[in-house]
This record gives C-alpha cells, sequence and structure tokens, in this order.
C-alpha cells in the first residue's frame, strides 16, 4: 500500500507537543499506522506581515523549530498565505530572515497565495519548494487543474469542497495526482460563500491595516471549531476514507488544518490520523505525563 503523508499544523504554534509527540512517533513505530507518515509541519510565528489564513501565534525560536524538523527528517513550511500584499511589503526583513533561515536547509517549503510573494520568493529563495494555499478557495474543478498545470507549485491545496469530486479526481494523471494535497478536516460550514473575505479579514490583520471583524453567518458559526462537526461535513476525509479511497486512487498528501486551535485538540489529531485505536491511550498518557507540556 503507498504512504499517506500527513501535512501538520503548527510549526511553531505547537512545538512543545511535537517535541513530546515526535520521540514516541519514532520509539514506538507500533502504536501508529504503518501506511501513513509526516511529510511536514507548517505553520508562522507571531506576526508576520505574510501570514494568512489564520493568524499564527507561535513563538519559539526558528532555528530551535528547524533543528526538530531536521532530527525527524520532515519538512518545514511557512505559511504565508497573505492573498493582499503589494510591492512594498516584499522587504519585510522578518520574512525574509525566516526564508533565508529554512533555505539553509534542503526540503524546506512556504505556503503561498499570493503571485507577486511567489515570484519574489522564487528569484531570491530558491532553494524553498512552494505549495499554492487552500486560501485561494478554487471550488470549481476546471481552476484546480489550471493550478495543478503549475510548474511553480509541487503542491496544490484544493478548496475542502472538491475532496469528492471523484470521477474527475480518479481522472486526473498520476503526475497531477502526485500534487493534490487535500484538506482533510475543515469545520466550515460546506454551503459557504464568504470563504475568501474571511481569509481577507486575516490578511488586513497580519498587515496591520483597520478592518471590521468577519463575522460568520454560517449554521454553528459561532461555536468555534468542533471536530465532531467537521466529521458530518460532507467534504470530511476520515481514515477509512484515505486508506480505503483515497490511496487505492493514487493520492497520498493530506493536510490537517489546525494552526489557530488549541494542542490538546491536535493531539486528537494525532490520535485519530496517525494512531492505532488499541494505542489511543498508550500516546495520551505519555503525552500529558510530559511535565514539560501544558496542553490546557
Amino acid at each position: 500500500m503507498p504512504t499517506a503523508h500527513y501535512h501538520l499544523p503548527g510549526l511553531f504554534e505547537f512545538y512543545d507537543l511535537y517535541r513530546a509527540f515526535l520521540p514516541l512517533y519514532r520509539t514506538h513505530r507500533e502504536y501508529f499506522y504503518d501506511w501513513c507518515g509526516i511529510g511536514s509541519l507548517y505553520g508562522a510565528p507571531a506576526g508576520c506581515l505574510w501570514g494568512g489564513g489564520r493568524a499564527g501565534f507561535g513563538d519559539d525560536d526558528p532555528r530551535k523549530v528547524l533543528a526538530l524538523t531536521r532530527e525527524y527528517g520532515i519538512s518545514a513550511r511557512l505559511t504565508f498565505s497573505n492573498s493582499l500584499l503589494r510591492q512594498e511589503h516584499l522587504s519585510d526583513r522578518a520574512c525574509n530572515a525566516l526564508c533565508a533561515l529554512f533555505a539553509q536547509q534542503d526540503g524546506n517549503g512556504v505556503i503561498v497565495h499570493s503571485d507577486l510573494l511567489l515570484g519574489y520568493l522564487k528569484q531570491k529563495y530558491p532553494n524553498l519548494y512552494f505549495v499554492s494555499s487552500t486560501t485561494k478557495v478554487l471550488t470549481a474543478f476546471d481552476q484546480l487543474q489550471q493550478e495543478l498545470d503549475r510548474e511553480d507549485f509541487r503542491f496544490v491545496v484544493p478548496d475542502f469542497r472538491l475532496n469528492k469530486a471523484f470521477d474527475r479526481l480518479n481522472a486526473l494523471p498520476q503526475s497531477q495526482k502526485d500534487k493534490v494535497e487535500f484538506l482533510c478536516n475543515e469545520c466550515c460550514w460546506f454551503g459557504c460563500q464568504d470563504r475568501k473575505a474571511c481569509y481577507e479579514t486575516v490578511s488586513r490583520k497580519n498587515l496591520g491595516e483597520p478592518c471590521p471583524e468577519h463575522r460568520c453567518a454560517a449554521p454553528g458559526g459561532g461555536e468555534g471549531y468542533r471536530f465532531s462537526r467537521a466529521m458530518e461535513n460532507p467534504g470530511f476525509i476520515g481514515v477509512g476514507d484515505i486508506r480505503n479511497t483515497y490511496l487505492p486512487m493514487g493520492f497520498t498528501h493530506f493536510k490537517i488544518e489546525g494552526r489557530s486551535l488549541g494542542s490538546a485538540l491536535i493531539l486528537e489529531f494525532l490520535l485519530y490520523y496517525l494512531t492505532k485505536p488499541e494505542y489511543h491511550l498508550h500516546v495520551r498518557e505519555a503525552i500529558y505525563l510530559d511535565s514539560m507540556l501544558d496542553l490546557f
């Protein structure tokens, strides 16, 4: 069976959780499904001008973060998916310093929305690879195909509402299937028409521009993220879907969202997607008993 590669949230935001989890993942592989692996950790520190999608809140030293991913052979991705960047923003010192640092280590990437930023990064940091962000909200399959045709991107994350378009997905050539990275656990209402506006609000906030709060009018939108509700979403991709449908079809990359959530919920994602049910308690105990980790 092919390997499912998970792309996990919280490179900066949940450094302490991964510092506890990854040694367990390495030394007790019997706890975890043998058909899956960790493809990357993604995120952004707090206050990143180029940030988008979700507001980053991590404050861990980027060098510590990179040392952890290097130790475990995992790609590190910067989430720089701000959709409203202008030319004057490209000179931002902090974001350029992060890219320069990440580019020193082979196999790291950047998740981008802005073509302006993409062109700049390609020229200045050619050692990085690029991922087309789901914040583009590509809901039409033809749009997804056009994005997959672009040589700029190693991976493309389609809108979650294309997750079950099986007839057209299965008709893609293998070279394009290899580039698709499905967003598995989106909680957003399947019928939402305001998704792009929601992302643009985050982009404006990261640029420091005044803007009104985006008020989600979707059913249940005021309750925040609920994994139980995400599982009921028509676009949800569960463990059985990955193993029995997507892997046999030739798709091997799966993104788990959750940068703005708490580490306790991220642990639930790690348990659900990577851990055999009979070992859930073993992993929980090991993580909860780590005296250096505060999950709540």
